[in-house]
């Protein structure tokens, strides 16, 4: 049975993106100022029809987002070209707080654009998605606008499992079901009524994101969640079902190496929270087999992550504030 609470919160804290439209969230927007930031990395197939879509349906139709802002990891594709095309000021990753050692990671992207952001409200989007719609954007923002006790808002859909010409239409959260599920039911119960704990896109006030670290690989998106969830409590968090995600799905071997860098997140939150004894696993080494014409070939992978610290405290210790001026 589910705590009382998470019940609870279920019911009240759970919306659908059919909820809040756009001429609603511009309503409720008042003087805040937003920010949506694409973390990119390889991904000029998508990222320009995104962009496009985001500029002309929540700037010029609607002024609901203040600024659109990719942050480009590393790319060796056109993702940069693509998106400056479309409309988005782009930001290489590595030139932002430049004099501090670069890491790698998505979590790395969405940390440092908070220093290249201005909004009071920052609504982060991944950029491989395939049916992007403007309502994956209005219906993060619409709890956040109209409800000043709501931080931070998570993305719930359907994740269609493409394979051997087969859809099956909620299989594709395969690491959320087999790893991030079962560990969040374990260890935080209260948040087992999120429905998609790894999702990628979500939305959060700056006063908060400034104030928790960032892990810089795959657990960034759980890390996020169980630090939040300790600052602002349970009620603090939404969900808002955004319907159907598409994406390309990844092979087991990769999903593999991802659920071994949650589990290094996890196991930190753990040692924090008292509840294991050891601050670091027994080892960060995952060792995974390919076939080969002799037999099995072992390939070694280091799944430890990194983490930075809350963007306030880096910026705390800065002259001036690092954000661009002006709107796009």
């Amino acid at each position: 049975m589910w705590p009382s609470e998470t019940a609870a919160w279920f019911a009240r804290r759970t919306s659908s993106a059919r909820d809040w439209p756009a001429p609603d969230a511009l309503a409720a927007k008042g003087d805040s100022r937003i920010s949506v930031v694409l973390p990119a990395r390889d991904e000029a197939e998508t990222i320009g029809g995104i962009v496009r879509s985001i500029r002309e349906s929540l700037m010029d139709q609607f002024p609901l987002v203040d600024e659109l802002v990719v942050i480009d990891s590393r790319s060796s594709d056109d993702t940069a070209l693509v998106a400056t095309s479309a409309g988005a000021l782009v930001v290489a990753q590595d030139e932002i707080l430049a004099d501090l050692p670069p890491l790698w990671g998505k979590g790395e992207a969405l940390w440092k654009s908070l220093a290249v952001t201005s909004g009071d409200v920052i609504v982060f989007i991944d950029s491989d998605i395939r049916n992007f719609a403007p309502h994956f954007v209005t219906g993060l923002l619409g709890p956040i606008l109209a409800d000043p006790t709501v931080s931070y808002v998570k993305a719930c859909y359907d994740r269609p499992l493409t394979e051997h010409g087969t859809v099956s239409p909620c299989e594709g959260g395969r690491v959320t079901e087999i790893l991030a599920r079962p560990l969040i039911n374990m260890c935080w119960p209260e948040l087992s009524g999120i429905l998609q704990p790894l999702a990628g896109e979500y939305a959060g006030r700056r006063s908060l994101l400034e104030n928790v670290p960032f892990v810089c690989g795959y657990g960034v998106e759980i890390g996020l969640l169980i630090d939040i969830v300790n600052l602002v409590g349970l009620d603090g968090i939404a969900q808002v079902d955004l319907g159907v995600r598409e994406h390309a799905n990844q092979s087991s071997a990769a999903l593999g190496r991802m659920s071994g860098q949650i589990l290094d997140t996890v196991w930190t939150r753990l040692y924090r929270r008292g509840l294991i004894t050891r601050q670091e696993p027994p080892s960060t080494e995952l060792a995974q087999f390919t076939r080969t014409a002799v037999g099995y070939r072992p390939n070694h992978h280091d799944i430890r992550v990194t983490e930075r610290p809350p963007m306030a405290d880096v910026l705390a210790t800065r002259p001036s504030s690092l954000a661009p001026e002006g709107e796009l």
